[in-house]
């Protein structure tokens, strides 16, 4: 009744319906990595964002925080709850505290081969992100990081000989702390922006790291050896809230589902590769790479077994997903080769 009483108004209001609005307001997905610019996470990050925007025209777009100014894992899993943030590339570490078993894959020496990590991945990655979607949370895939490791400014194979060492551990990670503890070792956690300085001034005298990141952090300068023991599977996933999922369009989240998905592929391969060259590299910087004797070997692996038996015993990672993994890493050829000679 008051509309219809202010002719300026109506005409207005029949303007508008003849003039075509957009039917959609554009949406900027803010993401987080602690990947600096130049690094292959970033490299396929970016083109995904830009794959994306193309696709639909411009509808959904990226806002990009490398380098870690958004703060560690822990500070950008706040601002994902608060919605500051909506997506991440995190550590596993880093997904740990809505999804536990999320660091499955991280638990000390489970791998010995990277044919074994393959073999159960084909069949456990799904699950992983399924758990992740119950916990509110969209993951885009598992991406490799890496084994982990020791490398030390002394030679050390023996599981006596790492006890009396200064080892590092990042802050942060439960993981990483319990691996270690596994060999009756209590590391010392700093956050990566102090490993550097750590192993220059002594404060630590060993670090567990997969080559490329080992040379990437220039902590290769203060390395002297590495010990052919793959102490910890490393990897990450890519995440979107699924609050900001959500609103998108079945449309959109088709082409975001994609292209993050490529990247994530994309960045699990890359990593294979340039762990490879790395390890090479460091060799030929005179880096010595030390084989523990079968006996230190039994001895490393035995109290893995040990401690992840009690990390599932006291609900670190639930027991049915990790007999799930056993079992698939049991049935593995790689698996049942490596452990034939050890019998």
């Amino acid at each position: 009744m008051i509309i219809f009483n202010r002719p300026w108004l109506v005409r207005l209001l029949l303007c508008g319906a003849l003039i075509p609005l957009s039917s959609t307001q554009a949406i900027t997905i803010k993401i987080a990595t602690l990947s600096p610019e130049g690094t292959a996470w970033m490299k396929m990050l970016r083109q995904a964002a830009a794959n994306i925007e193309q696709r639909t025209e411009s509808e959904v777009k990226f806002k990009i925080y490398p380098g870690g100014v958004m703060g560690d894992d822990k500070a950008v899993l706040r601002k994902l709850r608060i919605g500051q943030l909506h997506g991440a590339a995190l550590t596993s570490g880093g997904v740990m505290q809505p999804y536990p078993d999320i660091v499955l894959y991280n638990l000390p020496l489970t791998f010995r081969s990277a044919a074994e990590v393959d073999y159960v991945r084909e069949r456990m990655d799904a699950k992983l992100m399924a758990g992740l979607a119950e916990r509110k949370f969209i993951g885009f895939g598992v991406a490799e990081v890496g084994f982990a490791y020791p490398m030390m400014q002394k030679a050390v194979t023996s599981v006596a000989e790492f006890q009396d060492l200064r080892v590092w551990a990042p802050d942060n990670d439960p993981g990483a702390m319990k691996a270690y503890s596994s060999f009756n070792v209590t590391p010392i956690p700093l956050p990566i922006a102090d490993v550097l300085t750590g192993l220059q001034t002594g404060l630590i005298n060993t670090i567990g790291s997969p080559p490329i990141g080992a040379i990437a952090l220039q902590w290769h300068t203060q390395i002297s050896h590495t010990l052919n023991l793959p102490l910890l599977y490393v990897y990450g996933s890519f995440v979107i809230t699924d609050r900001m999922f959500k609103r998108l369009n079945a449309e959109q989240q088709q082409i975001v589902t994609e292209e993050l998905s490529a990247a994530v592929k994309s960045v699990d391969r890359v990593s294979r590769k340039d762990n490879e060259s790395a390890a090479a590299a460091l060799l030929k910087q005179g880096i010595v790479a030390l084989e523990p004797s079968a006996e230190a070997a039994a001895e490393w692996f035995a109290l893995a077994a040990e401690a992840n038996a009690k990390l599932i015993d006291e609900g670190y990672v639930s027991r049915a997903i990790y007999d799930e993994m056993m079992q698939h890493l049991s049935d593995s050829v790689s698996y049942t080769h490596l452990r034939a000679h050890e019998t």
